[in-house]
């Protein structure tokens, strides 16, 4: 790992602990940023699907500062199913991007240097692998 995974932990438990749903400032960050995006959530009349995508986007964040079991593979497979929906591969990372704001903005003054850096270098490595989805380069290329 090129990050220190202990200050992204943190600071998904003190975002868990203060905020019970951020997927309302999720979602507010990434339209913001990306409005062409709010279309394909047009038939999300109750919020189920964003909510579940975030579920999972976080469990895939857990197991990408953990035992990395699948979280990689899941990038670079998610990077092109989601091309097919329209969302460019260089854009895809943005929604891990909004996640990271958001949990910044519910942590204030909590937010740490550490956390700043270790979201950044994690952020990094997660648009390598949505921009090289190729299973033989992230293989190579990837510390465990």
């Amino acid at each position: 790992m090129t990050f220190n995974s202990g200050p992204i932990e943190l600071s998904l438990e003190i975002a868990a602990e203060r905020t019970g749903d951020i997927a309302p400032q999720v979602y507010q960050k990434l339209f913001a940023r990306h409005p062409e995006l709010e279309a394909l959530f047009v038939r999300d009349t109750t919020g189920a699907i964003k909510g579940e995508m975030l579920a999972r986007t976080i469990e895939a964040l857990l197991d990408f500062i953990g035992p990395r079991a699948y979280a990689r593979h899941m990038v670079q497979t998610e990077a092109v199913t989601h091309e097919g929906y329209g969302v460019p591969r260089e854009v895809f990372p943005a929604f891990f991007t909004a996640i990271a704001d958001s949990i910044r903005d519910v942590l204030g003054d909590d937010w740490t240097e550490d956390m700043k850096l270790s979201w950044q270098a994690m952020l990094a490595e997660i648009a390598f692998f949505a921009a090289h989805t190729d299973q033989k380069i992230e293989a190579a290329t990837a510390a465990p």
